[in-house]
């Protein structure tokens, strides 16, 4: 184990001070007499939430939070790589990589670590416990400094593998959904002697089928789920996939805008029914909103959109991920393949779950319902 360096956060009070003063200095849009939320984040509700940020919320409650965990950063390809690393409590133990996207960040998995590391302390009949290793993906939080290079799926995957190497793991399970998924799926494919096993709650599927014929139903399904969604639930990636300069500026300006860019991803993709405070506390949101801030990653956290809008798809076409995957479907995800359409890609599916509530931030939401289905798809491969 090579420059691995213990790391805590502490944001100073001048920074603190800082946001307070621009948060203070807020100055609102008005809203176009249209339907709330149509547009994007609704104001009415943002104002609540924004009183809250202003008088109620404190970010030393999450920084000690984040800090009950051990963290470390480790040079990787010359980025300095933060990541939680909490052991598992059992005999039974296994390593596990778990994966993050946008606009998330390691304060989604802070649940679920306790429950992932001793689940016979939470109530699950189980005979394994896991090791979590939960980066900052590079650039992103504390995996970004000013002015250091950008990476794509691609890069992130190797660089992932490269860590996880060097802390002692050479086999290890994954799980993800988002950019996780996607980072989960690549190195699947391209390192699947190091994969015991791939645990999605979204499914990194190509989204185009413009060159083929003989379209099937599965796929048809799938090709009107992406059009749906680039007609009202696209533009965000248009914009951060092609010019995400421009838009950093502000986001890295005004701490109001950068929230109101990301709490309209908490409406948008969870089963809040109408409020995303029913599905995520304002604490839990501000402590992601507010990782972003201090950390000032916002610009470069934009940066896998615009690789991924610049390349290929990460994995060729035709090729297969054949480690065992599972998958668990929550309603509120943006795309819903078929297993029919999945089994063409991943070709191992060892097991397959809908649920019936909850959406695309599945450890913040759910954390004990996709810890459970997590140590069920476990249980299903063969260790």
């Amino acid at each position: 184990m090579t420059n691995l360096i213990p790391f805590k956060l502490k944001v100073s009070n001048e920074d603190l001070e800082d946001l307070n003063r621009r948060l203070n200095n807020t100055r609102l849009p008005d809203q176009p007499p249209i339907e709330a939320w149509k547009t994007g984040t609704d104001i009415t509700w943002f104002k609540k939430l924004l009183n809250y940020w202003k008088n109620d919320y404190d970010w030393k409650k999450s920084e000690e939070e984040l800090n009950s965990f051990d963290q470390f950063k480790i040079n990787i390809n010359d980025i300095d790589v933060h990541f939680i690393k909490s052991e598992g409590k059992g005999k039974n133990n296994i390593p596990l990589l778990l994966l993050h996207g946008w606009p998330g960040s390691v304060f989604e998995f802070l649940e679920i670590i306790k429950i992932l590391n001793d689940p016979n302390a939470f109530g699950i009949d189980t005979n394994f416990s896991f090791t979590l290793v939960a980066p900052s993906l590079p650039g992103f939080g504390l995996s970004f400094k000013a002015n250091q290079k950008r990476v794509g799926v691609e890069e992130i995957a190797d660089m992932l593998l490269l860590m996880m190497n060097k802390l002692g793991y050479s086999k290890f399970l994954i799980q993800g959904g988002d950019w996780g998924s996607m980072i989960g799926t690549r190195m699947a494919y391209k390192y699947p002697e190091n994969i015991i096993g791939l645990h999605l709650n979204m499914l990194s599927l190509r989204r185009e089928f413009d060159n083929k014929s003989n379209i099937t139903p599965e796929e048809e399904d799938y090709i009107n789920q992406v059009k749906n969604w680039r007609l009202d639930g696209m533009g965000y990636q248009a914009i951060q996939g092609s010019k995400p300069q421009t838009l950093a500026y502000g986001l890295t300006d005004s701490p109001s805008g950068l929230a109101a860019w990301i709490c309209e991803k908490f409406y948008e993709w969870t089963d809040c029914k109408g409020s995303p405070e029913n599905s995520i506390s304002f604490d839990k949101m501000l402590a992601n909103i507010c990782f972003y801030w201090f950390t000032g990653a916002i610009g470069s956290s934009f940066w896998p959109y615009y690789a991924r809008n610049h390349r290929p798809w990460f994995i060729p076409e035709g090729a297969t991920i054949n480690v065992p995957v599972g998958y668990c479907e929550f309603p509120s995800e943006m795309l819903k393949p078929q297993k029919l359409l999945a089994e063409k890609t991943y070709i191992n599916i060892c097991r397959w779950e809908k649920k019936d509530q909850g959406g695309h931030f599945a450890a913040l939401e759910n954390p004990e319902v996709l810890a459970r289905e997590f140590i069920e798809f476990t249980s299903a491969i063969d260790l």
